[in-house]
């Protein structure tokens, strides 16, 4: 049984242009290095299996869901290694504690990597999954009326760079025809976006659950119809790791069994709805019974995508995306931010516990 422990988080919150300053500065540790040193396991290496006694994983955790799943599921108990959870709000925070070397691998959205590959910070993808692409919605504030996409025109936004909220919202505008001077981006930290739409100091505000479930319990509280808003969101989610993580031998092969673990816990939600419902998002997120079933129910089923030339693809289109509307600082191939070799271990996985790679079509 492995020994574990959530750590306190105590970074600062920071913007990501500042931490993209620090890397122009040259202070970010690339992966070009962690390949150079003795002993590490190259991108043309097999993943290695032997996992010596005494390794340790620390995980950047969101919400402690992946934790709780990792528990709730008896996966985390199998793993042969030490694991210690540190838990973040946003995938900036996460990107710092990559930087810092607080942290080695963290369950993320598909944001967060594109602004790592941004910062020149080295910390590719292993692993996906894929949840309803109507998980994030664009909610609005009591006493204002929009009710598509073409009425965000001079609203005030909340925009997290950094975030999956941050295409949500990108997205959104390139879909009514508008861009970002059509608007205002009221910048926040993604903690804060509940109380700024729900109080009125924006007017929209892209949530996912429990978020979205939490702010339709305001009197007045709306979101834009799910049908208007189609192609806001993937609905993608990344397990993504330090490069000089992925390139030390004991770490790589922590790694390796931590992303089929992660596939089998989160395809357990998938066969225990009601028990992941009670445990997560009632006991642990102290939602509603009624609520915690209309959240399961909204993200639907996880699925675990295939790391291929398609999921590069996909991601390319969302740093297009950003790009297009002057968010990034440089030019930026997708291709450089994922670990292929480990789609190896998913395929296993995934086949294994009866998973699906992809998501059915709605009917």
């Amino acid at each position: 049984m492995p020994q574990f422990r959530c750590l306190a988080t105590r970074f600062r919150h920071r913007t990501v242009a500042m931490i993209l300053a620090v890397a122009t500065a040259g202070v970010m540790v690339t992966g070009c290095a962690a390949g150079d040193e003795p002993g590490a396991v190259s991108l043309g290496t097999p993943l290695p299996t032997e996992i010596p006694p005494g390794t340790t994983l620390v995980v950047a955790d969101q919400q402690e869901r992946f934790q709780t799943a990792l528990r709730a599921s008896g996966e985390l108990e199998k793993l042969p290694f030490k694991v210690e959870f540190a838990n973040f709000i946003g995938g900036p925070e996460i990107l710092e504690a990559f930087r810092a070397g607080a942290a080695d691998v963290a369950p993320v959205g598909d944001v967060p990597p594109i602004h790592a590959l941004a910062a020149k910070q080295d910390v590719p993808i292993v692993a996906a999954y894929q949840t309803d692409p109507d998980g994030i919605q664009l909610a609005v504030a009591p006493g204002v009326t929009a009710t598509s996409v073409a009425d965000l025109r001079g609203k005030k936004i909340a925009y997290a760079e950094g975030t999956a909220q941050q295409a949500a919202v990108l997205r959104a505008l390139d879909l009514a025809g508008l861009t970002t001077s059509d608007v205002e981006l009221v910048r926040l930290q993604l903690s804060d976006f509940n109380d700024a739409v729900r109080t009125g100091q924006v007017d929209i505000a892209p949530l996912n659950e429990p978020r979205l479930t939490r702010f339709l319990r305001t009197p007045g509280a709306t979101v834009i119809p799910a049908e208007k808003t189609q192609g806001i969101y993937f609905g993608l989610g990344y397990l993504y790791a330090r490069r000089e993580a992925t390139a030390e031998p004991a770490k790589a092969a922590a790694l390796r069994a931590l992303v089929g673990a992660f596939v089998r816990s989160f395809h357990w939600t998938n066969t225990h709805r009601d028990e992941w419902a009670r445990t997560y998002y009632i006991e642990n997120q102290k939602i509603s019974a009624e609520d915690a079933g209309r959240i399961v129910d909204s993200l639907g089923e996880f699925t675990f995508p295939h790391l291929n030339q398609q999921l590069v693809d996909q991601q390319q289109a969302t740093i297009d995306v950003i790009d297009a509307a002057g968010e990034l600082p440089r030019d930026i191939d997708a291709a450089d931010g994922f670990d292929l070799r480990f789609d190896e271990v998913i395929t296993q996985a995934v086949t294994a516990a009866g998973a699906r790679f992809e998501q059915q079509e709605k009917r």
